[in-house]
């Protein structure tokens, strides 16, 4: 595999030019780490501390209700960004869950270093504008989608948008984010 650094640059790049002596600086302000299946990148209650560009692996970012229902709001996999963003922003306790679905590896990046690198280097300023704009705008599709389009016509639009997710996420969290049963989604396969 390529250098895990020479990656993040690469992603960088695709959206803003740094120089050599820029990237050494912004580089210097990311934190690597490895997680397993099934652990947790941020549990809700608990503190927010780093927004994270994943490398490899699959992570969902979801919520719990008061009946213990579970409502995904994210698949996120390679060179995705994931976090609970109000409470990191905010530096309050997170309000979702994030956890990995398959062994991970990440860049992580706290607040002030972001806010660092931001302040030093103007083109990472946009870099993250323009990653938090197409955030906000996926963010918008999927609310729109979940109002205005049927069940089986989210999946045909998952299944076109993204179709290595549904061969690595189980069919009962593909029906969980799609809002349907699990014997619903086998129906649309049908």
């Amino acid at each position: 595999m390529q250098d895990k650094y020479s990656l993040l640059r690469q992603h960088i790049e695709e959206i803003v030019s740094i120089t050599d002596e820029e990237w050494h600086f912004v580089k210097s302000h990311f934190e690597f780490k490895s997680y397993k299946k099934y652990q947790f990148l941020i549990q809700a209650g608990q503190a927010v501390d780093f927004e994270y560009w994943i490398i490899k692996g699959l992570v969902k970012a979801y919520s719990i209700d008061d009946k213990g229902k579970e409502h995904i709001l994210q698949f996120a996999m390679e060179n995705y960004w994931v976090s609970d963003h109000c409470a990191f922003q905010h530096q309050e306790p997170g309000t979702i869950f994030v956890d990995c679905l398959e062994d991970s590896a990440f860049f992580c990046l706290s607040l002030e270093n972001r806010e660092k690198i931001c302040f030093e280097v103007s083109a990472m300023a946009n870099f993250f504008r323009i990653k938090s704009n197409h955030g906000y705008i996926n963010l918008q599709q999927r609310i729109l989608s979940l109002l205005t389009m049927t069940a089986e016509s989210r999946y045909a639009q998952l299944l076109n948008k993204l179709p290595q997710l549904v061969q690595r996420v189980p069919k009962k969290l593909i029906a969980a984010y799609l809002g349907v049963s699990r014997e619903t989604l086998s129906r649309f396969n049908n």
